[in-house]
């Protein structure tokens, strides 16, 4: 079996891990994506891209990856107001690295909708091979239901780009709790976009009285947006919804209760959220630990990463296919399947 991962990123080419907290966890980060730590240190973002495109070909079970960018914040004028140094990565970065790793990477774009120019930078990029968008407007700030927005999604709709949209609680960069509910799908939606739902909407801390419910794997405590995006995928054709992150502990609780929802799994996506490490020994997943230790052992962190959803979505389950329903026919013209 092979797959592609829905959800993956690029970083920052001016990422520097000198931080302290970055010396302390900077040996498990690299350990955890089979990359020295002394050279991720010394070259941190060529290492990055080298070990990722590295860890894609070697793979037993994905062949390739959607590669993200994420655009800064900026105001209405245009005007930058943040550029985070880890995560944001401009999409033409993404088009170098892709175009430097073809067999390995599928460019995704990702442009702030309060950009001036915003739409003929969609032009400019769907035409220089982007396949997909990304959105972060949490750490943007931007109420995706505002209707000013609406000629952007016409334009993702009429270019067919999918769109990928975080849902779920957010710990790699600042962020916006109001934008990142479920209900910022609305608008997208209803302007005929393909929206992907990031993450199952999990993984909010929203239990602070009885603090243990956030880890509890009855469905009753979940998020209030899981429950929403399962009846979302039910009723909207163009709605799907992506596996990436799920391995951390708030969401993997719920990866049983996913597997049941059998009714659905034709609208689920896999993806890692790659590099955002996961950990199989402490946490809410519920595997026996014999599988635990066995999985553990696997070095691609793709493949330790797939062979740990297969435990609820097994080889046959349409989520390993599903990504040709959402990569529509500039893929294929891309010779890229």
């Amino acid at each position: 079996m092979n797959t592609i991962d829905i959800h993956t990123h690029l970083l920052n080419p001016q990422v520097r891990f000198d931080r302290l907290f970055d010396r302390l966890v900077i040996p498990v980060f690299a350990s955890s994506l089979g990359v020295d730590a002394k050279a991720l240190r010394q070259d941190p973002w060529e290492t990055y891209v080298q070990a990722m495109a590295d860890a894609v070909r070697q793979s037993a079970i994905v062949r390739q990856t959607c590669l993200f960018a994420v655009d800064a914040r900026v105001d209405r004028r245009g005007r930058e107001l943040h550029r985070d140094g880890t995560v944001c990565a401009d999409t033409r970065d993404v088009l170098g690295v892709a175009g430097r790793f073809p067999r390995q990477f599928i460019p995704f774009l990702s442009v702030n909708p309060l950009r001036p120019n915003a739409l003929d930078l969609l032009d400019e990029y769907a035409q220089s091979g982007c396949l997909g968008a990304k959105f972060l407007q949490n750490y943007w700030e931007v109420d995706l239901n505002d209707k000013t927005l609406i000629p952007y999604y016409e334009k993702l709709a009429a270019l067919q780009l999918p769109l990928v949209v975080h849902v779920g609680s957010e710990i790699t960069i600042a962020s916006k709790r109001a934008y990142e509910g479920a209900a910022m799908l609305r608008l997208p939606l209803d302007c005929g976009v393909t929206v992907i739902a990031a993450h199952m909407g999990l993984g909010q801390f929203d239990h602070w009285a009885r603090p243990w419910r956030n880890l509890s794997k009855n469905p009753r405590w979940f998020d209030a947006d899981y429950h929403q995006i399962l009846g979302l995928l039910e009723t909207e054709n163009h709605l799907y919804a992506d596996l990436s992150a799920l391995l951390i502990p708030m969401r993997a609780r719920a990866l049983a209760h996913l597997a049941t929802q059998k009714h659905i799994h034709h609208k689920l996506l896999f993806g890692t959220d790659y590099p955002v490490p996961f950990t199989l020994r402490f946490n809410t997943h519920g595997l026996p630990r014999q599988e635990i230790r066995r999985i553990r052992k696997i070095r691609n962190p793709f493949d330790r990463y797939a062979t740990a959803l297969m435990k609820f979505f097994p080889e046959d389950s349409p989520v390993w296919g599903n990504h040709r329903k959402v990569l529509t026919t500039g893929f294929e013209l891309a010779g890229r399947e």
